[in-house]
């Protein structure tokens, strides 16, 4: 425990501007979160500070203060989203054990969260359709993004060549092409086509793609069990 403060009273003098600080933070998630919900059904494109005031029953003026431009609230938006990802997808699967563990984590983990994604839609995704062609910031963030993301799926496929769960011939960039490729075939498919069983397809698919990679001294008994 820590020892009693001599100072007490120092503990207790409020720290001026904090209460108000504290509000606009909250203020501020508020309309990240609308914002987050807005893009999901209507794009990054259709993200608006007029559209944001609207749904949040605020002034312009009010969202304009959190987010001087509808640039910067379209960024604010990307890291936003990517944080959220990082919560739900990355950050659990680090408790897993490095390799093959971990690796089929990140990918459940992934499935799960585009699973929930099917009726709003997937920023990542339909942030890439609308961005591809259009160079600035906006683009950028996304990118910086998706790439971070996929720097970590690297990471664990190196681990789990390193860890001898994989063959040590196996080329890190091809599985990632790969994987990723079944996450947008899932959302493809589920979204576009509303094909039936496409996360059963997915999940079939990764094992495929793992057993393609796997050592031999770990094949037959990932594939037995």
């Amino acid at each position: 425990m820590r020892p009693a403060s001599s100072t007490p009273t120092a503990l207790a003098t409020p720290v001026p501007g904090s209460k108000t600080l504290q509000k606009g933070q909250q203020t501020r998630a508020a309309i990240l979160d609308a914002a987050l919900a807005l893009a999901s059904q209507m794009g990054l494109e259709g993200l608006s500070i007029g559209a944001l005031a609207e749904v949040t029953q605020m002034s312009k003026s009010g969202v304009f203060a959190h987010f001087g431009s509808r640039e910067e609230l379209q960024i604010s938006v990307i890291r936003e989203y990517h944080a959220r990802f990082e919560e739900e997808v990355f950050f659990p699967a680090l408790k897993v054990p490095r390799g093959l563990p971990r690796l089929r984590a990140l990918f459940e983990n992934w499935i799960r969260r585009v699973s929930v994604e099917l009726e709003a839609g997937c920023i990542y995704i339909s942030g890439a359709v609308e961005f591809d062609d259009r160079p600035g910031p906006v683009r950028d963030a996304l990118a910086e993004m998706v790439q971070s993301w996929h720097s970590a799926l690297k990471r664990a496929i190196d681990l789990a060549v390193h860890s001898g769960h994989l063959r040590a011939d196996t080329d890190p960039d091809q599985m990632l092409f790969e994987i990723h490729g079944l996450i947008l075939a899932l959302h493809h498919d589920a979204r576009f086509l509303r094909q039936p069983g496409v996360l059963d397809r997915a999940r079939a698919g990764f094992e495929r793609v793992l057993s393609h990679y796997l050592s031999p001294a770990q094949a037959a008994p990932l594939v037995a069990a």
